[in-house]
């Protein structure tokens, strides 16, 4: 699903910048996402650093931002507590804010 968001946008924004106006015809550009276009390919850098940084905290963001999953459905996905869940997510939320607003 995340790919598909940020090829999406990539391609939106591709096409805005070249005079290009026609859509695709493909059944991914029925996907809707709530977030602009650059904004998902900022989170997709970022979530990309984060990786490297915390593995775990990534899966995590994945799971919920591009999934939709609760914090408990996401700990069980991942086999953790719902309370370690939630501490990563605090964690990854605060780390992906500082790494897109210094972007």
């Amino acid at each position: 699903m995340r790919r598909i968001l940020i090829d999406r946008a990539r391609k939106r924004q591709v096409r805005k910048a070249s005079g290009l106006s026609d859509p695709e015809a493909l059944q991914e550009s029925q996907i809707e996402c709530c977030a602009p276009d650059s904004e998902l390919i900022s989170l997709n850098e970022a979530l990309g650093r984060l990786e490297t940084v915390d593995g775990q905290a990534a899966q995590l963001v994945k799971l919920r931002y591009f999934i939709g999953m609760t914090v408990a459905d996401a700990a069980g996905a991942l086999g953790m507590s719902q309370r370690q869940a939630e501490r990563l997510w605090t964690f990854a939320k605060a780390w992906l804010r500082n790494a897109i607003r210094a972007d």
